[in-house]
């Protein structure tokens, strides 16, 4: 389906925007947030679990967030992640930077 691939190319550029927006609400392990994006996106958008680690890897890597690893609760451990100081400013530049983007593709479109 040619609509499902232009909408998931045009939202994975903004995953780690759309990550960093939910854990600015409090730590959040893996299949949470896959499944917290799917149902605020209405059901119209399933983010890929490779995509979504990969991304987490990345914001860890430059320090926008943290991971550390909860207790075992029914079942296995959980590891959780959480938004640091430059990730609370990564995610405010990047949703400036969204808001302008929209700004211009409807003044063009």
């Amino acid at each position: 389906m040619i609509q499902g691939k232009l909408s998931s190319d045009l939202l994975r550029g903004h995953t780690d925007t759309m990550i960093l927006n939910l854990l600015l609400s409090g730590d959040k392990y893996g299949y949470q947030i896959t499944k917290l994006i799917y149902a605020n996106s209405g059901e119209n958008y399933e983010l890929k679990e490779a995509t979504m680690y990969s991304s987490l890897k990345r914001l860890e890597k430059e320090g926008n967030i943290t991971s550390y690893w909860g207790d075992a609760n029914q079942g296995g451990r959980r590891k959780y992640y959480k938004i640091t100081p430059i990730g609370e400013k990564t995610y405010k530049q990047n949703k400036r930077n969204w808001e302008q983007a929209k700004f211009i593709l409807e003044k063009l479109l």
